[in-house]
Protein backbone atom coordinates (compact mmCIF):
# COMPACT_ATOMS: atom_id res chain seq x y z
CA UNK A 1 0.00 0.00 0.00
CA UNK A 2 1.47 3.39 -0.93
CA UNK A 3 0.69 6.11 1.30
CA UNK A 4 1.66 10.48 0.50
CA UNK A 5 1.97 12.66 2.87
CA UNK A 6 0.24 15.87 2.75
CA UNK A 7 0.75 19.34 3.66
CA UNK A 8 -0.84 18.88 7.16
CA UNK A 9 1.59 15.67 7.78
CA UNK A 10 -1.89 13.40 6.94
CA UNK A 11 -1.00 10.27 4.52
CA UNK A 12 -2.94 9.57 2.21
CA UNK A 13 -3.94 6.48 0.45
CA UNK A 14 -3.04 6.37 -2.95
CA UNK A 15 -3.64 2.82 -5.78
CA UNK A 16 -0.69 2.78 -8.17
CA UNK A 17 -1.21 0.21 -10.48
CA UNK A 18 -0.45 -0.50 -14.21
CA UNK A 19 2.60 -0.98 -16.34
CA UNK A 20 2.31 0.55 -19.29
CA UNK A 21 4.89 3.65 -20.25
CA UNK A 22 2.01 5.68 -21.76
CA UNK A 23 1.03 8.63 -19.99
CA UNK A 24 0.15 8.03 -16.59
CA UNK A 25 -3.87 8.35 -15.57
CA UNK A 26 -4.88 10.04 -12.70
CA UNK A 27 -8.59 8.51 -11.63
CA UNK A 28 -10.72 11.07 -8.87
CA UNK A 29 -13.61 9.08 -7.87
CA UNK A 30 -17.24 10.15 -6.92
CA UNK A 31 -18.65 10.32 -3.06
CA UNK A 32 -18.36 6.98 -1.14
CA UNK A 33 -16.01 5.31 -3.77
CA UNK A 34 -13.03 3.32 -3.08
CA UNK A 35 -9.92 3.21 -5.03
CA UNK A 36 -10.58 -0.55 -6.26
CA UNK A 37 -14.26 0.08 -7.53
CA UNK A 38 -12.32 1.09 -10.49
CA UNK A 39 -10.02 -2.27 -11.01
CA UNK A 40 -12.71 -3.80 -13.02
CA UNK A 41 -13.69 -0.70 -15.65
CA UNK A 42 -9.55 -0.30 -15.89
CA UNK A 43 -8.77 -4.19 -16.55
CA UNK A 44 -8.64 -4.24 -20.46
CA UNK A 45 -5.81 -1.09 -20.18
CA UNK A 46 -3.55 -2.18 -17.48
CA UNK A 47 -0.84 -3.76 -19.63
CA UNK A 48 -0.94 0.28 -21.49
CA UNK A 49 -1.35 2.62 -18.51
CA UNK A 50 -0.20 3.22 -15.49
CA UNK A 51 -3.02 4.28 -13.23
CA UNK A 52 -2.76 7.06 -9.96
CA UNK A 53 -5.95 6.35 -8.13
CA UNK A 54 -6.15 8.08 -4.31
CA UNK A 55 -8.89 7.57 -1.85
CA UNK A 56 -10.01 10.70 -1.02
CA UNK A 57 -9.91 11.72 2.76
CA UNK A 58 -12.26 9.84 4.82
CA UNK A 59 -12.78 6.69 2.47
CA UNK A 60 -11.08 3.70 2.55
CA UNK A 61 -7.49 3.92 3.02
CA UNK A 62 -7.75 7.42 3.68
CA UNK A 63 -10.07 7.28 6.25
CA UNK A 64 -8.26 7.70 9.23
CA UNK A 65 -7.17 11.30 7.72
CA UNK A 66 -7.50 14.16 9.74
CA UNK A 67 -10.48 16.95 8.57
CA UNK A 68 -8.45 20.19 7.67
CA UNK A 69 -9.09 22.92 9.28
CA UNK A 70 -11.05 25.88 7.22
CA UNK A 71 -11.06 24.01 4.00
CA UNK A 72 -14.04 22.40 2.67
CA UNK A 73 -14.29 19.11 1.22
CA UNK A 74 -13.51 20.10 -2.39
CA UNK A 75 -10.85 22.79 -1.35
CA UNK A 76 -9.38 20.17 0.61
CA UNK A 77 -9.24 17.26 -2.29
CA UNK A 78 -7.50 19.74 -4.80
CA UNK A 79 -5.05 20.53 -2.20
CA UNK A 80 -4.17 17.11 -1.91
CA UNK A 81 -4.53 15.93 -5.07
CA UNK A 82 -1.58 19.10 -5.77
CA UNK A 83 0.43 17.66 -3.18
CA UNK A 84 0.35 14.32 -4.87
CA UNK A 85 0.73 15.46 -8.11
CA UNK A 86 3.99 17.86 -7.15
CA UNK A 87 5.31 14.57 -5.08
CA UNK A 88 5.22 11.97 -8.33
CA UNK A 89 6.38 14.71 -10.00
CA UNK A 90 3.95 14.38 -13.15
CA UNK A 91 4.24 17.15 -15.98
CA UNK A 92 1.38 15.59 -18.38
CA UNK A 93 -1.24 13.06 -17.29
CA UNK A 94 -4.61 11.75 -18.69
CA UNK A 95 -7.88 12.50 -15.98
CA UNK A 96 -10.49 10.78 -15.47
CA UNK A 97 -13.04 11.84 -12.74
CA UNK A 98 -16.88 11.07 -11.74
CA UNK A 99 -18.85 13.60 -9.97
CA UNK A 100 -16.82 14.95 -6.59
CA UNK A 101 -13.96 13.78 -8.82
CA UNK A 102 -15.13 15.83 -11.95
CA UNK A 103 -15.48 18.85 -9.56
CA UNK A 104 -12.29 18.57 -7.67
CA UNK A 105 -10.58 18.45 -11.08
CA UNK A 106 -12.90 21.85 -12.30
CA UNK A 107 -11.86 23.11 -9.24
CA UNK A 108 -8.14 22.87 -10.07
CA UNK A 109 -9.11 24.46 -13.75
CA UNK A 110 -10.36 27.47 -12.06
CA UNK A 111 -8.16 28.13 -9.07
CA UNK A 112 -4.85 26.63 -10.22
CA UNK A 113 -2.80 25.46 -13.06
CA UNK A 114 -4.39 21.90 -13.65
CA UNK A 115 -4.71 22.43 -17.17
CA UNK A 116 -1.24 22.52 -17.83
CA UNK A 117 -0.71 19.28 -16.76
CA UNK A 118 -4.14 17.69 -18.71
CA UNK A 119 -3.41 16.61 -22.19
CA UNK A 120 -6.63 14.73 -22.25
CA UNK A 121 -9.75 14.51 -19.73
CA UNK A 122 -13.10 12.04 -19.51
CA UNK A 123 -15.68 14.25 -17.32
CA UNK A 124 -18.56 11.90 -16.00
CA UNK A 125 -21.84 12.94 -14.77
CA UNK A 126 -21.15 16.08 -12.83
CA UNK A 127 -22.90 19.68 -13.44
CA UNK A 128 -20.42 22.76 -13.58
CA UNK A 129 -22.21 24.77 -11.38
CA UNK A 130 -24.46 23.20 -8.39
CA UNK A 131 -26.10 25.86 -6.74
CA UNK A 132 -29.37 26.90 -8.70
CA UNK A 133 -30.56 30.82 -9.63
CA UNK A 134 -32.57 32.61 -11.70
CA UNK A 135 -30.38 31.89 -14.96
CA UNK A 136 -29.47 28.08 -14.10
CA UNK A 137 -31.33 25.79 -13.05
CA UNK A 138 -29.62 22.72 -14.07
CA UNK A 139 -27.90 22.21 -10.31
CA UNK A 140 -28.12 19.65 -8.39
CA UNK A 141 -31.29 18.12 -8.34
CA UNK A 142 -32.83 20.99 -10.61
CA UNK A 143 -36.09 21.78 -9.48
CA UNK A 144 -35.74 19.52 -6.49
CA UNK A 145 -32.80 21.39 -4.90
CA UNK A 146 -34.66 23.67 -2.16
CA UNK A 147 -35.85 20.25 -0.99
CA UNK A 148 -33.02 18.45 -1.43
CA UNK A 149 -30.47 20.89 0.68
CA UNK A 150 -33.61 21.31 3.24
CA UNK A 151 -33.10 17.72 4.03
CA UNK A 152 -29.08 18.23 4.20
CA UNK A 153 -29.75 21.22 6.72
CA UNK A 154 -31.88 18.85 8.99
CA UNK A 155 -29.03 15.77 8.94
CA UNK A 156 -27.01 18.93 10.07
CA UNK A 157 -29.57 20.31 12.98
CA UNK A 158 -29.69 16.21 13.76
CA UNK A 159 -26.52 15.46 14.27
CA UNK A 160 -24.61 18.20 15.54
CA UNK A 161 -25.59 18.11 19.14
CA UNK A 162 -23.41 14.74 18.89
CA UNK A 163 -20.47 15.70 16.78
CA UNK A 164 -18.09 14.55 19.63
CA UNK A 165 -19.03 10.75 18.79
CA UNK A 166 -16.85 9.07 16.37
CA UNK A 167 -19.52 6.97 14.26
CA UNK A 168 -23.02 6.46 13.35
CA UNK A 169 -23.13 3.27 15.49
CA UNK A 170 -22.39 5.79 18.84
CA UNK A 171 -25.53 7.33 18.23
CA UNK A 172 -28.75 6.81 20.66
CA UNK A 173 -30.79 4.50 18.85
CA UNK A 174 -33.66 7.19 18.47
CA UNK A 175 -30.97 9.73 16.50
CA UNK A 176 -29.93 6.43 14.34
CA UNK A 177 -33.80 6.35 13.22
CA UNK A 178 -33.95 9.69 12.21
CA UNK A 179 -30.86 9.94 10.42
CA UNK A 180 -32.29 7.00 8.22
CA UNK A 181 -35.09 8.62 7.51
CA UNK A 182 -33.65 11.52 6.52
CA UNK A 183 -31.44 9.52 4.43
CA UNK A 184 -34.64 7.88 3.00
CA UNK A 185 -36.08 10.82 1.47
CA UNK A 186 -32.91 11.53 0.39
CA UNK A 187 -33.12 8.64 -2.10
CA UNK A 188 -36.54 9.26 -2.66
CA UNK A 189 -35.91 12.64 -4.03
CA UNK A 190 -32.93 11.52 -5.85
CA UNK A 191 -34.35 8.56 -7.31
CA UNK A 192 -37.90 7.92 -6.51
CA UNK A 193 -38.12 4.83 -9.03
CA UNK A 194 -35.65 2.80 -7.88
CA UNK A 195 -35.76 -1.17 -6.88
CA UNK A 196 -33.53 -0.31 -4.05
CA UNK A 197 -35.81 3.22 -2.65
CA UNK A 198 -38.60 0.66 -2.58
CA UNK A 199 -37.19 -1.96 -0.86
CA UNK A 200 -35.74 -0.19 2.19
CA UNK A 201 -39.47 0.82 2.81
CA UNK A 202 -39.84 -2.67 4.27
CA UNK A 203 -36.20 -3.12 5.72
CA UNK A 204 -35.67 -2.67 9.43
CA UNK A 205 -33.32 0.59 9.55
CA UNK A 206 -30.63 -1.03 11.75
CA UNK A 207 -30.66 -3.58 8.46
CA UNK A 208 -29.82 -1.35 5.73
CA UNK A 209 -27.90 2.23 7.27
CA UNK A 210 -24.60 1.36 7.60
CA UNK A 211 -24.57 -0.31 4.10
CA UNK A 212 -26.25 2.97 1.84
CA UNK A 213 -24.79 5.51 4.33
CA UNK A 214 -21.31 6.45 2.28
CA UNK A 215 -19.76 7.55 5.51
CA UNK A 216 -19.96 6.09 9.17
CA UNK A 217 -17.79 8.90 10.61
CA UNK A 218 -20.13 11.58 11.94
CA UNK A 219 -17.15 14.52 11.48
CA UNK A 220 -17.01 13.62 8.10
CA UNK A 221 -20.53 13.03 7.24
CA UNK A 222 -21.01 16.85 8.95
CA UNK A 223 -18.07 17.88 6.73
CA UNK A 224 -19.36 16.85 3.57
CA UNK A 225 -22.83 17.90 4.71
CA UNK A 226 -21.68 21.65 5.37
CA UNK A 227 -19.12 22.04 2.51
CA UNK A 228 -22.13 20.64 -0.05
CA UNK A 229 -25.30 23.07 1.28
CA UNK A 230 -22.31 26.08 1.40
CA UNK A 231 -21.03 25.33 -2.34
CA UNK A 232 -21.54 28.12 -4.26
CA UNK A 233 -18.83 27.99 -7.32
CA UNK A 234 -19.27 28.32 -10.82
CA UNK A 235 -17.08 26.11 -13.12
CA UNK A 236 -18.26 26.55 -16.21
CA UNK A 237 -16.31 29.32 -17.77
CA UNK A 238 -13.47 27.04 -16.08
CA UNK A 239 -14.18 23.78 -17.83
CA UNK A 240 -15.17 25.55 -21.24
CA UNK A 241 -11.87 27.23 -21.45
CA UNK A 242 -10.12 23.76 -21.65
CA UNK A 243 -8.60 23.30 -25.06
CA UNK A 244 -7.66 19.42 -24.61
CA UNK A 245 -9.35 16.51 -26.08
CA UNK A 246 -12.20 16.34 -23.65
CA UNK A 247 -14.85 14.00 -23.19
CA UNK A 248 -17.93 13.60 -21.68
CA UNK A 249 -19.41 10.79 -20.08
CA UNK A 250 -23.41 11.76 -19.32
CA UNK A 251 -26.42 10.05 -17.61
CA UNK A 252 -29.56 11.09 -19.53
CA UNK A 253 -31.78 10.34 -16.91
CA UNK A 254 -29.57 11.98 -14.54
CA UNK A 255 -31.84 13.05 -11.31
CA UNK A 256 -28.96 14.47 -9.95
CA UNK A 257 -27.56 16.61 -12.54
CA UNK A 258 -30.00 17.51 -15.79
CA UNK A 259 -28.46 15.94 -18.92
CA UNK A 260 -29.09 20.06 -20.87
CA UNK A 261 -27.28 21.58 -18.28
CA UNK A 262 -24.15 19.48 -18.80
CA UNK A 263 -24.15 19.14 -22.79
CA UNK A 264 -25.02 23.71 -22.40
CA UNK A 265 -21.41 23.61 -21.40
CA UNK A 266 -19.61 20.55 -22.73
CA UNK A 267 -20.84 22.09 -26.43
CA UNK A 268 -18.95 24.63 -25.92
CA UNK A 269 -15.47 23.20 -25.46
CA UNK A 270 -13.58 23.21 -29.13
CA UNK A 271 -12.49 19.63 -28.83
CA UNK A 272 -15.41 17.89 -27.12
CA UNK A 273 -16.45 14.47 -27.77
CA UNK A 274 -20.04 13.67 -25.71
CA UNK A 275 -21.36 10.39 -25.16
CA UNK A 276 -24.76 9.78 -23.60
CA UNK A 277 -25.69 6.96 -22.10
CA UNK A 278 -29.28 6.27 -22.48
CA UNK A 279 -30.38 4.44 -19.78
CA UNK A 280 -28.82 5.85 -16.91
CA UNK A 281 -28.90 8.37 -14.11
CA UNK A 282 -26.11 9.74 -12.28
CA UNK A 283 -24.49 5.89 -11.84
CA UNK A 284 -23.17 4.61 -15.53
CA UNK A 285 -20.90 2.80 -13.84
CA UNK A 286 -23.65 0.46 -11.98
CA UNK A 287 -26.24 0.81 -14.88
CA UNK A 288 -24.83 0.11 -17.89
CA UNK A 289 -21.37 -1.11 -16.97
CA UNK A 290 -20.16 -2.86 -20.11
CA UNK A 291 -20.94 -0.06 -22.00
CA UNK A 292 -18.60 2.06 -19.49
CA UNK A 293 -16.13 -0.29 -19.58
CA UNK A 294 -15.91 -0.09 -23.07
CA UNK A 295 -15.88 3.88 -23.31
CA UNK A 296 -13.48 4.78 -20.72
CA UNK A 297 -11.37 1.90 -22.42
CA UNK A 298 -11.77 3.74 -25.88
CA UNK A 299 -10.69 7.00 -24.07
CA UNK A 300 -7.32 5.41 -22.29
CA UNK A 301 -6.40 3.63 -26.11
CA UNK A 302 -6.85 7.15 -27.77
Amino acid sequence: MTYYTMPDNEKLYVREIGQGKARPVLILSGLGMSSWQWLPFILPSLNQRRFIIPDYRGFAGSKHCKIPQHLNTIESHWQDIDALLKQLNLKEIDVIAYSMGATTTMHGLKYANFAQKIRRYLHIDQTAKIKNDTEWRYGLMGQHQDAFLNLMQQMITLLEPHQQLRSIAQLPPRVQAQLNELWLSFMQIQNPDSRLTKLLHYLPSNKWQTQLLPLQSLPYILWYLRSYLQHDEDYRTALAALDKPTHFIIGKQSALYDMRGQLSVAEQLKNAHIQVFAQSGHMPLVTEPFQFTKVVNRFLSG
